[in-house]
């Protein structure tokens, strides 16, 4: 089958990789809709390393990887001695002598790369707190392509953080969009924005695929042709000691409520990766408003699981015969074939 291939990065994958892959997850949801998901990874088990709690990322793929047939092993800190008492090199090595793959949510990119150096098996980033969470951007993009019908042209605006200490989902977003041609609209305080060495990979992407990308410090510019307005947390864990500098900079300008909707098209949707601080970046008004899509957005998260699974770790699997003869295994035959 080929050398094994990691989802740990967005940059590692084209924009028409990236549309495989939406495309499935298009797919694998109307199967799972009709209980109808073949058993593509039958008695397969995937070591699922959490550094850090987790509701939708981690239900997501064990839900997945039992509709799909097979068994995630959950592994929460302490349960393992993952660069503690052992390098990540050697934890890899032994994990994947035994699972099919492996997810992995860490503080610290370098783990999740040197994660799947080392493996001989399939590794997916679960999210790197200090870089990205690219699962989670494939999954907003399938959102914003299940609601449009289109990728290329969206609109998408991001309220928020991008700087590089604390704005992943900002940056992440701006990245996919970067690929798949989506104009993407960031606004923030000046000092929270992305700096201009990573602007430079953006950049790049964009002059390919046709995205705008406008960096404001007004919401008005940022969101008067949304099609979608994204918000992520302005505190968190980790950050208590900053919390009341971070909301003086943010509040009450770049709030998501009900009268920054109105500065947006009324078609307009607005997302949230979740968990939300609500009454700071956005208000229960709007996020429990008929504009926003943000349960759809977190369900979605088990449909991309299932694609990034079925495509990765279900590469180097001969399918059982009663899968052969489903028409949806068929149909995601047809479409991974494309992926590699």
């Amino acid at each position: 089958m080929g050398m094994k291939k990691d989802f740990i990065d967005i940059q590692d994958f084209s924009a028409e990789e990236l549309k495989i892959l939406i495309e499935l997850t298009g797919i694998v949801k109307k199967a799972s809709k009709e209980r109808a998901l073949p058993d593509l990874l039958h008695k397969c088990s995937l070591a699922m390393i959490f550094e850090e709690a987790s509701t939708r990322t981690r239900t997501s793929f064990e839900v997945a990887m039992t509709l799909l047939g097979g068994h995630g092993l959950y592994m929460r800190p302490g349960d393992i001695h993952l660069g503690k008492r052992e390098t990540v090199g050697d934890t890899s090595r032994v994990l994947s002598s035994m699972c099919d793959g492996i997810v992995i949510r860490a503080l610290h990119y370098k783990d999740i790369f040197d994660m799947a150096k080392y493996s001989s098996v399939p590794v997916i980033n679960a999210m790197a707190d200090d870089k990205n969470h690219p699962a989670q951007v494939l999954c907003d993009a399938f959102t914003m392509f299940e609601k449009i019908g289109r990728i290329r042209g969206i609109n998408l605006a991001f309220v928020g953080d991008s700087s590089k200490e604390f704005g992943l989902m900002g940056r992440d977003l701006m990245l996919i969009s970067s690929k798949l041609g989506i104009n993407f609209y960031l606004t923030s305080p000046k000092q929270h924005q992305v700096e201009e060495e990573f602007l430079k990979q953006v950049y790049k992407n964009a002059a390919l695929s046709g995205s705008k990308i406008v960096i404001t410090e007004e919401p008005e510019e940022a969101v008067a042709q949304a099609d979608f307005v994204y918000t992520d947390v302005w505190t968190w864990y980790g950050f208590e000691d900053k919390a009341e500098e971070r909301l003086k900079a943010f509040m009450p300008k770049y709030q998501v409520n009900s009268e920054f909707m109105k500065k947006a098209p009324p078609h307009c949707k607005y997302m949230h990766c979740l968990p939300a601080m609500r009454g700071e970046e956005v208000t229960d008004e709007v996020i429990d408003s008929n504009q926003s899509i943000v349960f759809d957005e977190a369900e979605n998260r088990l449909y991309t699981e299932e694609a990034l699974l079925i495509t990765f770790v279900g590469r180097a699997l001969r399918p059982r015969k009663a899968d052969k003869e489903s028409n949806y295994y068929k149909e995601i035959s047809r479409i991974t074939q494309k992926f590699f």
